[in-house]
């Protein structure tokens, strides 16, 4: 029986790829967008064997040579970072990506400090408590730029390798739209992308990976939910004080937004500051020296204190009505002037390490959105990363949803390649949004109700949000749930696909 099943799946297979088609037009998938989601799935795609006579495209508009050819250089950072998981190093691991990685530039930290701006209840989460588990890292501080540099030199290994994965850079897509050449009629209902180099590609399956404003999702009609946050992120590298340890991840719950600081290795942090436009271009227009005070005071200093501080920037000029920095030293002063040395020492230790410097040119700000587009499929098409969903960054977990996301459409398309499926069929696609759309719809909904908890300072929220994060801080069984599901690790210590 097995003689004569296998020349007939061999030979059904084949009819499903483009490996021998001449014209150059016609590819099985191309997808929109060299982020790190798009060449995370090409590099996906090129780690399957099943997948070696499937053509694939990945389509970008920039120009990726600076890219592909990043070399770090010591102590100065991008700053655009990402909290990468234990899951989604491993799926990196998997596909050939990491090899490629600066690993050096990958600080993993163990634990991290949360609190409550208003009334100081605490969570401390220390991987720790996960005992017998293969990690002991709750995330990677990894800049963008290494993980992408890092998938396109896996790309050109998989090429080599005689995997067909073109990468079309420096072109943008004019328009897309249903192939209607009555000459191609097994082609007719594929995706047509006109480029702006004339060219044209006709593709089996369309994966948009462009963006929250992607034109692949545009094209396939598909609705994107959602609003705009009445929030801006504000980014930048920070230098720390040398004298103390820098290995731990903190999160501030502000009423006006959380603050974050993630280390990037002894000396040097990346900062997320979610806050209020106004604030945000305030601390974007004041001095170096002005910023590094401000986000001491975001650690250290009362709610009231801070809206002090914030009213002494004038907002058209960005120039501080006092000195900032002796208003904070000022109020550290009274803040340790009836404590013992012993006691001092305990409340640094409690607390960040302060901001002594910024690095030139890193400070920026976005925006913050909160979209889930209706589906993320049609016929043809498939969504994956900010395409498909963005969510608030107070967790870390976009880009590592956005992962997710390529690893179980990749696993879908190999078996459809396997099993001889057209893998552009709708049939076959609807297993990607059975696994991913609800499991999306949960991390987003999380990151909305615990932005929308914390953005209050009402007596009644405080006090009942501050009796739940004591109370938490006490469980270690739940905090290493909480902990594993952040990770990307299942209860069974494998890493969640």
């Amino acid at each position: 029986m097995f003689r004569f099943i296998a020349p007939r799946l061999s030979q059904h297979v084949q009819k499903r790829t483009l490996a021998t088609v001449a014209d150059d037009s016609l590819y099985d998938i191309v997808i929109i967008g060299g982020g790190v989601a798009g060449a995370s799935l090409a590099c996906s795609l090129g780690s399957m064997p099943a997948m070696r006579n499937t053509r694939v495209a990945l389509v970008e508009a920039m120009d990726l040579s600076n890219v592909k050819n990043w070399t770090p250089k010591e102590n100065v950072f991008s700053n655009r970072v990402v909290s990468l998981t234990p899951g989604s190093k491993g799926f990196f691991d998997k596909i050939g990506v990491s090899k490629h990685m600066a690993i050096d530039r990958a600080d993993g930290y163990k634990d991290i400090k949360v609190w409550d701006g208003v009334t100081d209840a605490s969570v401390h989460l220390d991987a720790a408590v996960l005992k017998g588990m293969k990690e002991e890292v709750i995330a990677y501080i990894v800049e963008t730029l290494n993980i992408q540099s890092a998938a396109l030199k896996r790309m050109e290994e998989c090429q080599q390798e005689g995997f067909q994965i073109d990468l079309i850079e420096k072109v943008k897509v004019l328009d897309i739209k249903k192939s209607e050449d009555p000459e191609t009629a097994c082609h007719q209902d594929w995706p047509t992308i006109h480029l702006d180099n004339g060219r044209t590609l006709k593709s089996r399956l369309l994966i948009g990976a462009d963006g929250i404003n992607s034109p692949v999702r545009t094209f396939a009609g598909i609705d994107s939910l959602g609003w705009d946050y009445d929030a801006h992120g504000v980014v930048a590298t920070l230098k720390l004080d040398p004298k103390r340890p820098n290995k731990t991840a903190w999160q501030r719950f502000l009423p006006t937004g959380p603050i974050a600081m993630l280390p990037l290795n002894d000396e040097y942090a990346s900062l997320v500051w979610s806050t209020k436009p106004s604030i945000a271009k305030s601390l974007k227009g004041v001095s170096n020296k002005d910023f590094c005070s401000l986000v001491n005071a975001g650690y250290r200093m009362s709610t009231i204190d801070l809206k002090y501080l914030y009213k002494q920037i004038d907002t058209s000029s960005n120039e501080p009505r006092c000195d900032i920095q002796d208003e904070y030293e000022w109020r550290e002063s009274v803040a340790n002037k009836s404590l013992t040395e012993e006691e001092i020492r305990d409340r640094e230790y409690s607390l960040p390490p302060e901001v002594i410097d910024i690095q030139e040119n890193s400070r920026a700000s976005f925006p913050l959105r909160l979209r889930n587009s209706e589906s993320y499929i049609t016929d043809r098409v498939a969504l994956i990363g900010d395409a498909a969903h963005t969510t608030h960054p107070l967790a870390g977990q976009g880009m590592n949803q956005g992962l997710l996301d390529v690893e179980c459409l990749s696993q879908i398309l190999e078996k459809g390649i396997t099993e001889g499926q057209d893998i552009g069929n709708i049939h076959l696609l609807r297993q990607y949004p059975s696994e991913r759309y609800l499991r999306n719809i949960m991390m987003i909904s999380s990151c909305d109700k615990l932005h929308r908890l914390f953005s209050t300072d009402a007596a009644p929220i405080t006090w009942a949000r501050s009796l739940g994060m004591n109370a938490l801080n006490n469980l270690d069984g739940v905090k290493g749930e909480i902990m594993k599901y952040a990770m990307g690790i299942e209860h069974n210590g494998d890493f969640r696909h």
